[in-house]
């Protein structure tokens, strides 16, 4: 009952304001929900009455809420299948993700970035958009207004990708009889799911290709989700040995996050499951559940956030993007061509 007092109008606020960012997603896929969550709370968050009364609730949702969230993603892993059908890829994925980590690095010392944004742009570029600054803000204990400009980066180029790469495919010379070669371009240099969907699904439907890219992006996009696992996990290793020597004191769970080490455990259930006979759908639950808890944590960031701010400070951050996502995808291009994929 206590917690329910403390945090329960703050929750149900959330909640609220996460339904019509839902259904708004749903219509426009290429911008996301997540995006609708964080800009709706973000313009309401100066007129909201009692504000006080809801900031407990506010901060359980961006921080705890977002790591259930997270948990919930791992029952979207078949790692078998994953691994066995994004195998072709790896080579590109790992290449795209050690550019983009080292271009945002480099950028953050040139451009003066704050090093936890420009590691949430970094990571969230080259793994899988908002899903993985999800997964990395609580780790590196990224506050909300960080969280907030990494997302809206990210978005701003998943929009360029969804509108440029099909024609950009065109003019390359991308197999047009084959969604194969196209559908490894989307899933490795566009950042965000629906992005990748949104980019596949316009070159199928150019050449009539029915469902090939788009299948074939999807399961790309699923293999370096798989990255989150080893990224977070350096990553709280870092602050661990930062922290220790700082205070000399080591903590186990900030070295391996619970929330990470659940999102695992949620992937090998689903893998061990499927391979027993179980219907992967029975899981669509919670896959749908996991997406809606993320639009209802990008919400309260919103509500968290001070939009003024956040334009005042966006050129550089949006400088460091702009570098790692176009160091992704002429590092994705490069690589296709030296394997012969295109």
């Amino acid at each position: 009952m206590q917690f329910i007092r403390k945090n329960g109008i703050g929750i149900l606020l959330c909640f609220a304001l996460a339904l019509p960012c839902w259904l708004l997603g749903k219509a426009v896929p290429v911008v996301g929900a997540p995006v609708f969550g964080i800009l709706l709370g973000m313009a309401l968050m100066r007129f909201l009455p009692a504000r006080e009364q809801m900031r407990s609730g506010i901060a359980f949702t961006s921080k705890k809420v977002l790591q259930y969230a997270v948990i919930l993603l791992g029952f979207g892993l078949n790692l078998s299948v994953v691994l066995e059908t994004g195998a072709q890829s790896l080579p590109i994925i790992c290449s795209t993700i050690a550019t983009s980590l080292i271009m945002a690095w480099l950028l953050q010392k040139i451009l003066r970035v704050p090093g936890k944004l420009a590691t949430l742009i970094g990571v969230g570029s080259s793994i899988c958009g908002g899903s993985a600054v999800a997964a990395t803000a609580p780790v590196i204990d990224a506050d909300d207004e960080e969280v907030a400009q990494a997302i809206s980066v990210i978005f701003l180029f998943n929009v360029l990708a969804a509108l440029i790469f099909p024609a950009l495919g065109g003019l390359i010379g991308f197999d047009t009889t084959s969604g194969e070669s196209f559908g490894i371009f989307a899933g490795t240099a566009v950042n965000d799911t629906s992005s990748v969907t949104a980019t596949a699904s316009t070159w199928d439907s150019l050449y009539g290709l029915g469902s090939q890219t788009l299948d074939k992006a999807v399961t790309v996009k699923l293999t370096r989700t798989l990255a989150i696992i080893p990224i977070t996990l350096v990553l709280a290793l870092v602050r661990a040995k930062r922290e220790k020597a700082a205070s000399n004191t080591f903590s186990f769970r900030r070295a391996f996050p619970m929330f990470i080490l659940w999102f695992i455990v949620a992937s090998l259930i689903t893998t061990i499951f499927t391979a027993l006979g179980v219907n992967a759908a029975v899981f669509s639950p919670l896959k749908t559940l996991s997406k809606f808890l993320i639009v209802m944590a990008m919400t309260a960031i919103g509500l968290n956030t001070d939009i003024v701010k956040l334009v005042k400070n966006g050129g550089k951050p949006i400088a460091l993007g702009f570098g790692c996502w176009a160091a992704i995808t002429a590092v994705s291009l490069l690589m296709q061509t030296v394997m012969g994929i295109m």
